[in-house]
């Protein structure tokens, strides 16, 4: 028979032989601590928390609860209120680079309801959500712990404002669509209007990077039938271009307005598509004007006998 026996010396238990053989048999170190760990509990040495009972149902009850929402699929909404409720929740927002994105649509990509736990926050699903809109080219997103979402935007550049039939949309130097216009910020930008005028806006504003004068005067740059295009003064004076030759058309328009100053008289239109002859078309109203002039210059010729 074998029996727990208190040494006096190291107060540690040790085990005897029951029959008095006077050898001492010494259990395996775990085996000892675990015998003395009971011996203690059964005397009442050790001491146990006043709720450690109820603590332990807790977290079993705790731990069941977690397993089954993982057999659901649902450890996400789980970990977000444990993680929210633990002093993680999202209270800021910090966003740079939004010249022309609101802070507004950018709260709703995020989808923030007040308990939304930074750590369960998805980073790259963010990004793609903000470059959704419709000027964010590129969005860097980074989490501040404990609590706070720090957003830096890169936008797109509006180069222009591209018209085809009622609509107004801003477009980049590509030509790409950013977003329709929407207030007169954007005004001071060249007009293109025609179905294909997007996609050469960029190279028929640098053309014309060669004639200043005329450059500074057009109000619209005119697409026609995706060949050749017309500009648009701003005194209302259309410039018609050729498809081939517009540096002999702009250099021959140069000439007529230093020398007659054409484009300061009262006409509607100089077309040069012919490359052969120059065509002026007089506003109604100067037609109107010429037309009474010749029939006045035609009666007086009349009149004095003159036969034309």
């Amino acid at each position: 028979m074998l029996a727990l026996k208190r040494s006096n010396k190291d107060e540690r238990y040790s085990l005897d032989d029951a029959a008095g053989s006077g050898g001492g048999l010494v259990l395996p170190k775990p085996l000892r601590r675990v015998v003395r760990f009971l011996g203690s509990l059964g005397s009442g040495r050790v001491d146990i928390p006043r709720h450690l009972g109820t603590v332990s149902v807790l977290a079993f009850y705790a731990a069941t609860g977690l397993y089954a929402f993982a057999l659901n699929g649902d450890t996400s909404t789980v970990s977000q209120s444990v993680t929210s409720a633990a002093g993680f929740a999202i209270n800021n927002v910090k966003v740079s680079g939004n010249n022309e994105t609101s802070e507004i649509d950018i709260l709703e990509r995020l989808g923030l309801d007040g308990t939304t736990s930074l750590m369960a926050l998805d980073v790259a699903a963010t990004r793609t959500s903000l470059r959704g809109l419709p000027w964010v080219q590129d969005a860097e997103v980074r989490k501040v712990y404990p609590d706070t979402v720090e957003i830096k935007l890169t936008e797109r550049k509006a180069f222009g404002i591209w018209q085809h039939g009622e609509e107004l949309s801003l477009i980049e130097q590509d030509g790409s669509v950013i977003a329709p216009l929407r207030d007169n910020k954007f005004a001071s930008l060249p007009l293109f209007v025609g179905r294909d005028a997007k996609t050469g806006a960029a190279d028929v504003v640098a053309d014309f990077d060669r004639w200043p004068a005329v450059k500074s005067r057009v109000k619209a740059y005119m697409r026609v039938a995706g060949r050749r295009w017309d500009l648009l003064l701003d005194n209302g004076v259309m410039v018609k271009l050729p498809e081939h030759g517009v540096d002999r058309a702009m250099e021959m328009l140069a000439s007529l307005e230093g020398d007659h100053q054409l484009l300061e008289r009262d006409i509607a239109a100089v077309d040069f598509r012919l490359n052969d002859r120059t065509t002026i078309q007089l506003t109604p109203e100067a037609a109107a004007r010429r037309k009474q002039a010749v029939e006045a210059r035609a009666k007086a010729f009349k009149k004095a006998g003159i036969e034309l």
